[in-house]
């Protein structure tokens, strides 16, 4: 049985961020290979063929584990016959990993999945400095075009999948309802998105403003990590806004880890994710894709990356990001309720099509046979 290394930022709890969801579920459903698991911790009820290994001491993928992860890399790639590069590459990782990983003597072979190329920071010299795989995955066609124009041939596009047992659409769960004060009768609003980055969150709580004043059953769910200090003093500033206004009340901030993400989504009648920019944002977000399995409308910018997967039948674009512009598109799908089922059930078979867990693996297990 030939042998797969996820290498990956830590495999743990809470399952609440995109690139670790993916490579967990990609590995509960690889089979005929032993897949190797970086993991905080052992994780329960994991295929036989997937062998953990505990490297990580933290939740975070901080410079000090990123450290620890090189060091542990250069006994473990001795039992791997691939190397699957699961992260963001950037500058430092790509010259840690080019450096002290791999060389002309390695009996291993490479395979990167890249998310984004952020072209916001790299150049076209530093993103092919960046890509040493001997196979290289991309999110989507957008990147992959971008990939072929400067010269590689070694690329093709997987999009990202997800457990689509999972995140499919359910009843709202009754005790989410009591833990965070909703009603069934409530009109909510989930917005999975940044504090900071990608510029939207002030779009997000000017347009909840607005529509407060106009549907009285109105709340906001915001499921939001903080990342950092910025994100800390960002949702301060959310919540003093809110307060003034007498919102806090009918907004909810999940930001503890102490949930579970198909219920979030579930709780709520439409998701948007109308950001300016996809700075740092994966080429398919998964928490559009996420809330699109679980058959909810989505309101979207209409970005051109975007466009790839954001159809017009499977959801709401709107061609300016301001607060105006997302609040009519919410009162639309507010007074339509056939159009936010429809729109629903189309994003739903759409995920179906391109983005199901079982077949992406089937996708990666021939990209690994052919190494």
């Amino acid at each position: 049985m030939r042998s797969i290394l996820l290498v990956t930022r830590p495999i743990t709890p809470p399952w609440d961020e995109g690139s670790k969801n993916f490579a967990f579920f990609l590995a509960k459903n690889i089979s005929d290979f032993k897949i190797g698991l970086l993991t905080k911790g052992i994780l329960p009820n994991l295929p036989q063929n997937v062998i953990q290994k505990p490297i990580y001491t933290e939740n975070t993928f901080s410079f000090w584990q990123k450290i620890k992860l090189i060091i542990k890399l250069r006994t473990l790639k001795k039992e791997f016959d691939i190397l699957h590069f699961l992260f963001t590459p950037t500058k430092q990782n790509s010259f840690l990993i080019k450096n002290f990983i791999c060389n002309k003597k390695a009996d291993f072979r490479t395979i990167q999945t890249i998310a984004t190329l952020r072209e916001d920071l790299y150049s076209e010299k530093e993103i092919r400095d960046m890509l040493f795989g001997d196979r290289l995955i991309t999110y989507s066609d957008y990147s992959k075009n971008k990939l072929t124009q400067m010269g590689f041939s070694n690329v093709e596009r997987i999009y990202p999948g997800i457990d689509l047992e999972i995140y499919r659409s359910q009843e709202k769960n009754p005790d989410y309802l009591k833990k965070y004060t909703f009603s069934p009768e409530d009109f909510i609003i989930n917005f999975t998105g940044e504090y900071v980055r990608n510029d939207a969150m002030d779009t997000v709580v000017q347009s909840f403003i607005e529509i407060s004043k106009i549907i009285p059953e109105a709340k906001l769910s915001l499921p939001v990590r903080i990342k950092n200090k910025k994100d800390a003093a960002k949702k301060k500033e959310v919540m003093e806004i809110f307060r003034k206004n007498n919102l806090l009340e009918r907004v909810v901030f999940h930001d503890d880890g102490k949930y579970e993400m198909p219920d979030i989504y579930n709780l709520c009648d439409i998701s948007i994710f109308p950001v300016k920019n996809m700075q740092g944002k994966f080429d398919v977000p998964l928490a559009v894709i996420e809330a699109m399995a679980c058959e909810k409308p989505v309101i979207i910018y209409n970005l051109p990356i975007l466009e790839e997967f954001a159809k017009e039948e499977n959801s709401v674009r709107i061609e300016e990001v301001d607060a105006q512009k997302l609040k009519d598109a919410i009162l639309d799908l507010y007074r339509n309720p056939e159009k936010r089922i429809l729109l629903g059930k189309n994003a739903r078979k759409f995920v179906e099509e391109n983005f199901d867990i079982k077949n992406v693996a089937k996708q990666y297990k021939k990209v690994y046979e052919k190494l």
